[in-house]
């Protein structure tokens, strides 16, 4: 018999292989699906350093976007995914091998994800608050300074906005590192994370500088 998690990855894919939305953008079908393991993988790791319920976390992380099958748009439509993930994944939850309240844990921390807005009572667990932590620790790893880059067609910039952009991140960056999540592990992750981000455009801000002249 497939364990929970097995039956929730099973689930995944195919909401994301019946979705019109994500079958009309294959790009944004592959890097969600990946976005979806890598938050799942992170979750597990905070669950094992904090001693959570590692299945629950687990499944939270591996529907938080489940409503990116859904045709939404605008900055409403995004505020509100987290809330509407929470009310497509309940159905599925409640065929699984939970307790009511694991399901209402692992939904109140999908609706939450997004703007720390739920339209449900729920407690601001650990659990529940470790599903964004996840999230946020994998929107500032190494995949995403590829992505930054590549958006912003950095290789083809001139040379002075290349600089700004790159002195923009870092401010950016010592802004977001003394951020506390809800657990130790987790912070640590983040501040892991953030470190290397720091130290990429630390040298490409001297590589730059390096690349036009003498110093």
């Amino acid at each position: 018999m497939a364990t929970n998690i097995e039956r929730a990855i099973a689930f995944l894919r195919e909401q994301f292989d019946q979705s019109e939305y994500l079958a009309a953008r294959p790009e944004g079908k592959k890097y969600r699906l990946e976005h979806t393991m890598r938050v799942a993988n992170i979750g597990k790791e905070i669950a094992q350093g904090e001693n959570l319920d590692e299945e629950a976390l687990v499944l939270g992380c591996l529907l938080h976007d489940l409503s990116y099958t859904e045709t939404w748009d605008g900055e409403d439509g995004w505020l509100n995914h987290g809330r509407l993930a929470a009310k497509m994944a309940r159905p599925f939850l409640e065929t699984l091998d939970l307790s009511p309240e694991q399901v209402d844990e692992i939904c109140y921390g999908i609706a939450i994800h997004v703007d720390d807005q739920a339209d449900f009572p729920g407690e601001r667990s650990p659990l529940a608050l470790s599903i964004g932590d996840a999230d946020n620790i994998d929107r500032f790893d190494v995949y995403r300074i590829h992505e930054q880059l590549s958006q912003a067609s950095f290789l083809a910039l001139p040379y002075g906005e290349q600089l700004n952009r790159t002195s923009g991140y870092l401010a950016k960056l010592e802004k977001y590192k003394e951020l506390a999540f809800a657990t130790k592990t987790a912070t640590k992750l983040w501040r892991d994370r953030i470190d290397f981000q720091i130290q990429f455009f630390t040298k490409l801000k001297a590589q730059l500088e390096a690349s036009v002249g003498l110093l």
